[in-house]
């Protein structure tokens, strides 16, 4: 079989979509073929294509479909966005390659389909229409037992905790094709009201601001609301307190847990190191109206101490060896609407502090809106968690898998301290603790790295260089 992808340059649109080439065979009914002159080549001519369900990202197993922007029976054109699919860390257009019609929609808006499987069906002439509609039929009859098992197969084992901790200011939500509507129409999109998943803001609610929406719109809910219903009986298997609300794992939750699931089975090791941040703090003071952020500063020299420490930025992904990693990239934890991601500081050690601070800016503003390209999330080679800004003094971060360290910094508190002098002071003194892969790191290479990164810490100065 042959796929296709279409990427374009500003929002993450993809083009996915799968017919079958001449040298594989082919059945009668799904293909239109002629011969030559005594029996020559067989020359072959798709009738009907399906747009399936892509991979977003190395870790996406499944997706959930947030919008069809188009509607069955609609023509389409190569190049146009069919459907918005959410992955486990951005929701992005699907375009088709090529032209036709949307024959069939296999899965509908807030059903969920593994990466690979049919979601739609592309019809070459109204011809081919109601073959299309038989085969979605039998699609539809059968794979659609297999995708509802391993939703609520990989929510029981992981604590739904490690994503509380998300709740920021909540921001407008939509689709790309939606924004592209309201600019078209005119429409302010934060004063539309969104009835996608999580209160997304769908291209229909868009058209119904805009008084041209049609009546087959509705009727999508209702098929989310019945996904969100077959959970509850896997529930029973324990205990329930009455009046309790059984929630399912966003796609981005699910994939958090299967990751933290995953690290479990790493020989992790921890240590601690107290900072002293009087010289820090002053230096923030200074560039903070420059708008250099406190994690900036920390993602700046966390990268500096890894390039002098290169075994503390390597990787091992098979158990059999690992990988000195080329490139620092800091990933920074960042909670957001519903989950967790970590956008990736690219050659932290080598850019320009101001350069990192603007850089940082996009990459947040992409994730609040699930706008991250997959190199911008999962390109990380040592992460950083901060969780000083709530005031929390310590804690321990888990271990992302296929990376060897993850740094928690807690907050900056006064504290008394005696010289070597022997006199008190009181100076304000942060906890970071590291978490290590110890089939990588050893205590004495993580206790190193830690005294270099003091080291820039307390004499701050060359983050500005």
């Amino acid at each position: 079989m042959a796929s296709s992808l279409l990427p374009l340059s500003k929002t993450p649109n993809l083009s996915f979509s799968r017919s079958i080439s001449p040298s594989i065979p082919i059945s009668a009914q799904q293909f239109r073929s002629s011969t030559t002159a005594n029996n020559g080549p067989l020359r072959i001519e798709a009738k009907i294509r399906e747009i399936f369900m892509p991979a977003l990202s190395s870790t996406m197993t499944e997706g959930r479909i947030v919008s069809w922007v188009k509607s069955e029976g609609d023509r389409l054109s190569k190049g146009e966005s069919v459907v918005v699919v959410e992955s486990d860390k951005a929701d992005m257009d699907v375009e088709t390659f090529y032209d036709g019609i949307l024959a069939a929609i296999v899965v509908p808006e807030g059903s969920v389909a593994p990466v690979g499987a049919p979601i739609g069906l592309l019809a070459e002439s109204e011809d081919e229409v109601p073959l299309a509609k038989a085969q979605a039929a039998s699609q539809s009859s059968s794979p659609s037992p297999p995708p509802p098992p391993p939703p609520s197969a990989s929510p029981p084992p992981p604590a739904a905790v490690v994503v509380a901790p998300s709740d920021g200011p909540r921001k407008t939500i939509a689709t790309p094709y939606a924004k592209k509507l309201a600019k078209q129409h005119k429409i302010d999109i934060a004063s539309v009201t969104g009835t996608g998943p999580g209160g997304r803001i769908t291209p229909s609610d868009v058209e119904t601001a805009a008084g041209i929406t049609k009546p087959s719109a509705p009727p999508p809910p209702p098929a989310a609301a019945a996904a969100v219903a077959s959970p509850p009986p896997a529930a029973p298997a324990g205990a329930q307190v009455a009046g309790a609300t059984v929630a399912p794992f966003t796609t981005m939750q699910a994939a958090v847990a299967k990751n933290m699931v995953e690290s479990l089975s790493v020989p992790a090791f921890r240590v601690g190191y107290p900072i002293i941040t009087d010289s820090l703090d002053a230096l923030y003071e200074k560039v903070k109206s420059k708008g250099v952020t406190m994690t900036v500063l920390l993602a700046k020299a966390a990268g500096m101490a890894l390039a002098q420490h290169p075994v503390v930025n390597a990787s091992c992904k098979d158990g059999k060896s690992f990988t000195y990693n080329s490139s620092v990239n800091i990933a920074v934890a960042v909670a957001i609407d519903g989950g967790l991601i970590t956008p990736v500081l690219q050659d932290a050690d080598k850019l320009d502090l101001y350069l990192l601070s603007q850089r940082w800016k996009e990459l947040v503003s992409k994730a609040r809106t699930k706008q991250l390209q997959p190199n911008e999330y999962n390109s990380g080679t040592f992460t950083l968690s901060n969780l000083g800004m709530f005031g929390v003094d310590r804690f321990d971060a888990i271990l992302p898998p296929g990376q060897g360290a993850i740094m928690a910094v807690g907050a900056s508190k006064p504290t008394v301290v005696a010289g070597k002098d022997g006199f008190f002071s009181v100076k304000n003194k942060m906890q970071v603790n590291v978490t290590a892969d110890h089939r990588i790191v050893y205590g004495a290479d993580l206790a190193a790295f830690l005294q270099t990164f003091t080291k820039i810490i307390e004499n701050p100065e060359s983050l500005t260089m």
